[in-house]
């Protein structure tokens, strides 16, 4: 499951749908080095460590579109 996250961690892209541990929901617009920024509604964007997005929650929510 380490090795499972780790990928998914690395992989993260522009674009992406993902759900943080603290359960934001946003849409990747940027990604730098551990930084990753979100849209989180129409403009409002927050920046978030990669270490803060959770591979169970984002793959239960691309599972439910």
């Amino acid at each position: 499951k380490q090795k499972d996250t780790k990928k998914f961690i690395a992989d993260i892209s522009k674009g992406d749908q993902v759900v943080t541990v603290g359960g934001i929901h946003g849409k990747v617009v940027s990604v730098e080095d551990d930084l990753v920024t979100l849209d989180v509604d129409r403009g409002t964007k927050l920046m978030i460590e990669k270490s803060s997005i959770s591979l169970d929650a984002s793959k239960r929510m691309q599972e439910q579109k």
